[in-house]
């Protein structure tokens, strides 16, 4: 019997067996579409882990039945490209899958490009970081971007069901999927941590009793996921429960906890650029206003470690890290754009006042645009009262300064500017 894990055994061969994904692999979407006219481009697909970019590449590669060669980037250089460019070549064309794309250096980026651009090869390469950040801009135009969703809750029950009735070494034993929220929360949306997880539940069980009754519950899952967790770790599997511990010590204000995440990180040698891109978030997200300062070490210590590498990088993530940590809080710019964002979406395109339109032809002129604009730096101190927003949310506040030093300054400034219109 198959003793890869259940989540190789269960890998989909065809676009229908996918779960998940319908905007790209449905019937008569874009990537299904280019799939069955045989005429597949050069992509990237961008999406977080175990959603199905390694599936899609194999479904591709065996529905168009041409040679098919896979290269990681945390371990192949420019010398296992060209090798594959060779035996593409002699193939007359291939696709070649890069798994985490995003880690190839721009000399092995580089190296693809007059292949891809020739046509020797189709590639596809899957990437869990923002491709316009992380892809040579001359790769990724001639590369299509997909973009892969997180897998929904019912996706992801229904994959468990389908595992239960479709494996045959699942099938030996009598599984009764009783409860799923654990199993669903510990994988975080991970289609292949979940169905791991699952074989390992199952498997622990069963080694624990005589007969062959499974019954799933959450504190079953629970219990097998603290004595047999750190399986996870030799394959990567908790990158993100890492980079998630480190977050939430810094939100916490405890430098010696994210020290320590950090450290893990460091030892299982992750990418000072995916640690040093998640602080310079944290800055802006967790920090804000309260301390603008920390914006600006975040991103110098994005530029310094992207130059230096490692080890010497780990001082400079240190030192940004404990800064975070130890530094005032608040979220109050995330939640102003997220509750602007939510009144966007509820109201629509409102229209522009006709006082803040711009106005560069004479017709626009007689049509008021512009007309009654009150420009600040003709007022005393630099101010003059003034609708800002669309009449139908006039007066709504989205930014409410929080609690610290720095943002109480902001208040008292916005209180003297506004009075009660804003209500700070």
């Amino acid at each position: 019997m198959n003793n890869s894990p259940l989540a190789e055994r269960l890998r989909p061969h065809t676009l229908d067996a996918l779960i998940g994904q319908q905007h790209l692999t449905g019937k008569g979407s874009i990537l299904r579409t280019a799939i069955d006219s045989g005429k597949v481009p050069s992509m990237i697909l961008w999406g977080p882990p175990g959603v199905g970019k390694t599936t899609i590449a194999n479904i591709i590669a065996h529905t168009l039945q041409q040679p098919f060669y896979t290269l990681s980037a945390i371990s192949s250089g420019v010398k296992d490209i060209r090798e594959v460019i060779e035996k593409a070549q002699a193939q007359q064309g291939a696709i070649l899958f890069i798994d985490e794309i995003h880690r190839f250096n721009k000399s092995q980026q580089d190296a693809l490009l007059g292949a891809v651009e020739k046509g020797t090869i189709t590639l596809i390469g899957a990437t869990t970081e923002n491709p316009s950040f992380e892809v040579n801009s001359a790769l990724l135009s001639r590369s299509q971007v997909y973009v892969l969703k997180a897998l929904q809750k019912d996706d992801l029950i229904q994959l468990l069901h389908h595992a239960i009735k479709t494996d045959a070494r699942l099938q030996q034993y009598n599984i009764t999927l009783q409860q799923t929220e654990a199993l669903i929360n510990i994988s975080g949306g991970d289609a292949r941590k979940l169905l791991n997880l699952l074989d390992l539940v199952v498997e622990t069980t069963i080694a624990q009793q005589k007969n062959n009754d499974v019954i799933i519950t959450d504190a079953l899952v629970m219990q097998v996921a603290q004595q047999r967790i750190a399986l996870y770790d030799k394959k990567g599997e908790q990158h993100y429960d890492i980079i998630s511990a480190f977050i939430k010590s810094m939100r916490g204000s405890d430098p010696n906890g994210a020290v320590y995440w950090l450290a893990r990180m460091i030892e299982a040698g992750e990418d000072v650029k995916f640690i040093a891109r998640r602080m310079l978030i944290f800055a802006s997200e967790d920090v804000g206003n309260a301390n603008p300062n920390a914006l600006l070490l975040a991103n110098n210590t994005f530029q310094a470690v992207a130059v230096i590498g490692y080890p010497e990088s780990r001082i400079i993530l240190s030192q940004c890290a404990i800064y975070l940590a130890t530094s005032v809080k608040s979220n109050a710019s995330y939640m102003a754009i997220n509750d602007a964002l939510a009144a966007v979406k509820l109201q629509g395109d409102l229209p522009v006042p006709l006082h803040l339109r711009n106005a560069p032809t004479t017709l626009m002129k007689k049509m008021d645009y512009g007309k009654d604009y009150k420009y600040a730096h003709n007022y005393e101190n630099n101010f003059a009262e003034q609708e800002f927003l669309p009449d139908a949310i006039s007066n709504t506040t989205f930014y409410t300064p929080q609690q610290n030093a720095r943002e109480e300054e902001i208040r008292k400034f916005l209180k003297v500017r506004w009075q009660h219109k804003y209500g700070y």
